[in-house]
Parts: structure tokens; C-alpha cells; sequence
């Protein structure tokens, strides 16, 4: 699919100087209010974001926002940050089968791009093997944004959250099992080109706590054989590619780039949340927002920047 030099430029605006995302999400809005208590403000929520933005986005080539908090944060985040917005309402309709998403009423992408947003994102909750029928209305949803973006010329990142209808527990063993299928065949169909998705967000194939090295001796794979499901996972798409953390430990987190990067896996990138920035959320919610922000100016910044130091050795050019 060929870009024009608009949307040339916004994804360049999103990247750093060298070809690849470092960019920082913060578009939690109903897990962010789990995080700092049921009770925390309208208010307070936007404050903590705009904590974020201003001490962190000088370190980061983007910044993922939403429109429901995330607009004051906007104003506080570093120039050079380019400006990825989310378009969905947080969580899923929960009243029917299938996770369903849906969109914000009040916005449109062409609301959003002349807000400012230099790319949209929108979070697809997919099991590959739901036959129920949901499946197809979910790409039917997806093909409508991905032709709102082509027609306003804007970056489309889509993330992707993999589930099973059978398997409550994503984080378990029992999910784990299935999850590099779920993850791989996923991401393949949502490369197709009549999605027209410009960024794919995805997680890494595997559960690394079943990761022979890595976990607590539980283990599913070899290094071996997740290695080989990283390159697998690289290579079903020409799609760019970057890395959600899940809300794994920052320290966990670099090390699961670094495992991908030793198996010849070609990522662009991360966008990375919870793993930056989430002991200043617990500060903010226990004892203050200035301890929230010093927490943020030395060891968010110090997450920041040690992530940056991984990506440097391990992320792929994709200019």
C-alpha cells in the first residue's frame, strides 16, 4: 500500500531519527482507574497523565492519549513527541459474546486529525478460532476505521489483544498453550490489505513465565522453540510491527526485546505503558501527586531511558 507524503510525514513524526517507535502509552482510562481507586476524579486522572506527558515525552518519539482525559496532557508533552490518539471506548461491550468493541460517539478520525492526532489507534479484542460469527463483524468494524484513516491520510495502528472464548485466564498456563497460535494467526489476518493498518501492536507470542530461563520452572517451550515462534511471528507480516508490554515489570519487559532481537525477529518498536510509568500511579493514588512526580523524574525516566537503550540494539529500521 503506498502512502501519500501526509501520511508519509505523520509517521515519521511518530518515529525517532532512526526508523523505529519508542513511544509511551497512556490511553488507559478505566485500568488507570483500578490503579489509582475507584474514587480518583475526572480531574486527577488528567493530572496524572499530564504528570507522564510532561516528564517523560522528551525520552519518547510518541505519545498514545485518549480523548476522554487526555487532552490537557497534550499541551504538556515535548515538542518533538508526535501524538497517537486512541479512537475506541475503553474495555468491551460485556452485555453480549465476543468482546465487542466500540467507538467514541463524539469523535471521528477527521475530529481527531484536526485536534492534532498524528496517527489513530484503536484496540481489537481477537480469538482467531471464535466461530461464532463475531469474528466477521470485528473486520467489518476494523475495515471501516482502516478506510476512515486512508481517507484523512493518517497513520492506523492497530493493537491486538488476543483471547479464548474456552480459556478465562489469559495469564495461565492453560493460555498459554494456545497463545502463540492465537497471537501469530492474528496478527496474519489483520495484515491483510483490505484492513489498510499502517502499525500492527501485538503481543509477543509467548507467556515468557513458560519460557525455559525465564519462569518459574513451569516451563512450555525452550528458548528454542519460543525463539523460533518470535521469528515465526516476525515473519508473517510486511506489516511494521511493535511491542505492548501487557503490564509486565519494566525489567522483564527489556528483557523479552532482548530474547526477541537474539531470534532474528524483526520488530519496529514498542509502545510501552504500564511498565514505565505505573509505581508513579500508586504514589499518586497512597501519598501525592509530587510523589508521583519525582517518581516519575528519576526512576520513570530511568525506565525510559534504559528501555531506549535496549530498542537501540534490538529494534528494526522501518523507513
Amino acid at each position: 500500500m503506498s502512502n501519500s507524503e501526509l501520511k508519509e510525514k505523520r509517521i515519521k513524526k511518530l518515529m525517532n531519527e532512526d526508523g523505529y517507535f519508542n513511544a509511551l502509552a497512556i490511553d488507559q482510562r478505566g485500568a488507570l482507574k483500578r490503579m489509582m481507586g475507584e474514587d480518583t476524579s475526572k480531574e486527577q486522572i488528567e493530572s496524572f497523565k499530564t504528570l507522564v506527558s510532561k516528564n517523560l515525552t522528551s525520552q519518547a518519539s510518541a505519545i498514545l492519549l485518549d480523548p476522554e482525559y487526555g487532552w490537557p496532557a497534550v499541551d504538556s508533552k515535548d515538542e518533538n513527541c508526535g501524538l497517537l490518539v486512541a479512537y475506541e471506548k475503553t474495555g468491551y461491550d460485556t452485555t453480549e459474546k465476543g468482546r465487542f468493541p466500540s467507538l467514541l460517539p463524539e469523535w471521528s478520525v477527521k475530529r481527531l486529525v484536526d485536534k492534532g492526532a498524528d496517527g489513530i489507534k484503536i484496540l481489537i479484542y481477537h480469538d482467531i478460532d471464535d466461530e461464532s460469527g463475531v469474528n466477521d463483524r470485528k473486520d467489518v468494524f476494523i475495515e471501516r476505521i482502516g478506510s476512515e484513516c486512508f481517507a484523512e491520510d493518517v497513520p492506523f495502528f492497530l493493537e491486538i489483544l488476543t483471547y479464548s472464548e474456552e480459556i478465562a485466564d489469559t495469564k495461565g498456563k492453560e493460555y498459554a498453550e494456545v497463545k502463540p497460535h492465537k497471537v501469530i494467526e492474528s496478527m496474519k489476518h489483520f495484515s491483510d490489505e483490505r484492513f489498510k493498518v499502517d502499525v500492527l501492536k501485538v503481543e509477543v507470542p509467548v507467556n515468557m513465565n513458560y519460557v525455559a530461563g525465564f519462569g518459574d520452572g513451569s516451563n512450555l517451550h525452550t528458548k528454542e522453540e519460543a525463539a523460533a515462534l518470535f521469528k515465526e511471528q516476525s515473519d508473517v507480516s510486511e506489516i511494521p510491527y511493535i511491542f505492548l508490554s501487557a503490564g509486565v515489570s519494566a525489567a522483564i519487559f527489556q528483557e523479552t526485546l532482548k530474547f526477541a532481537k537474539e531470534a532474528d525477529a524483526a520488530f519496529h518498536g514498542v509502545l510501552c505503558g504500564r511498565a514505565t510509568w505505573s509505581g508513579a500511579a500508586y504514589l499518586y493514588k497512597e501519598e501525592s501527586e509530587a510523589a508521583a512526580k519525582e517518581w516519575l523524574q528519576h526512576e520513570g525516566k530511568n525506565n525510559i531511558t534504559e528501555l531506549n537503550d535496549v530498542l537501540a540494539v534490538t529494534a528494526s529500521n522501518c523507513r
